[in-house]
């Protein structure tokens, strides 16, 4: 639930938001992540307009208000602010008036003034609102980035993750959220992942205890947040498991509808997972070039055996 408070707290200084009336409705939720101007609508004319839209109030709604008498102005406003109504802002400092202030505070709802044209108040309320209305899904792992790639290492607890981690850090490579990681669909088309503000930085390490990565290394290895690129799980290695040594059969795992890379990395003593780590990290850069090193192999592969057929049908012949 996201609440006009909300908004106000998290962007208000952002946008230049002062609330000017209506504080009783700092409570009302925000239904939908898009904002508009009422236009067309002070006319009276209300065919497809929503109503549980934010609405921006800008100069020529200001001076089509002015040129109306006192009732029919207040007539206007009442008929599209309603209770599904979340906030009103008025654009470019105008002082709101006063029959429009008198309605938010009998039906308490937000008013704001912005010294923001509304053309920019659009574009930056309706972009902050699909972030904030973007799908999203808290998933357990450490995010890290590796050589300009967002990986994120999952697997049981204890096998190892924060290790393999902070491993990858010391080598120079970026946290972005050790634990818990939030994933978010950007655009409908990539994810993004960061980690919660009480823990950001922080990584547990078993026999150790809080470390903070930024404090012990810089803050050139940390970051807000990264697109998640690759998923890599680690587990306890299992003779009795196949576990491929080509590389063709490529998998996937859907995150949010969007799917993933997905690598399982078994670990045992002797193997060194952060090499590891940094070598599908590498080969997944590789593949966005185009350049897919197990199909090339298989490609020499079929080629070198065509080549000794054709020669073995030759020498038969020859026979």
């Amino acid at each position: 639930m996201y609440l006009v408070r909300d908004f106000y707290e998290q962007h208000g200084k952002y946008l230049g938001l002062s609330l000017f009336a209506g504080k009783g409705g700092l409570s009302r939720r925000i239904h939908r992540a898009e904002v508009h101007r009422p236009g067309l609508s002070l006319t009276g004319y209300l065919k497809g307009f929503v109503f549980s839209r934010i609405l921006v109030i800008g100069k020529q709604e200001v001076e089509y208000l002015k040129e109306l008498s006192s009732d029919v102005r207040s007539e206007r406003l009442r008929l599209i602010l309603t209770a599904a109504t979340p906030a009103v802002i008025i654009a470019r400092g105008f002082r709101p008036p006063k029959e429009l202030t008198a309605i938010c505070e009998e039906k308490k709802i937000p008013l704001f003034q912005a010294k923001l044209t509304a053309t920019n108040l659009l574009g930056k309320i309706n972009f902050l609102l699909f972030e904030e209305f973007s799908p999203n899904v808290t998933l357990h792992g450490s995010l890290v980035e590796v050589f300009g790639i967002g990986l994120l290492i999952q697997g049981e607890s204890s096998v190892g993750k924060s290790e393999a981690a902070l491993g990858l850090i010391e080598r120079g490579h970026r946290l972005i959220s050790d634990d818990v990681v939030r994933v978010k669909k950007k655009e409908g088309s990539y994810l993004s992942g960061s980690g919660p503000e009480l823990t950001r930085h922080l990584m547990e390490i078993r026999g150790i205890g809080i470390i903070n990565v930024a404090h012990l290394y810089g803050a050139v290895c940390v970051r807000p947040d990264k697109g998640i690129d690759v998923i890599v799980k680690l587990e306890p290695w299992d003779d009795d498991h196949f576990y491929d040594r080509v590389g063709l059969d490529e998998k996937f795992i859907d995150v949010l509808g969007i799917p993933v890379p997905y690598h399982i990395l078994p670990v045992k003593p002797g193997r060194d997972v952060v090499l590891l780590l940094e070598t599908i990290a590498l080969n997944h850069r590789l593949k966005d070039m185009g350049y897919n090193s197990a199909k090339e192999f298989n490609i020499k592969l079929l080629e070198t055996i065509q080549r000794k057929e054709k020669k073995r049908g030759v020498h038969e012949n020859h026979l």
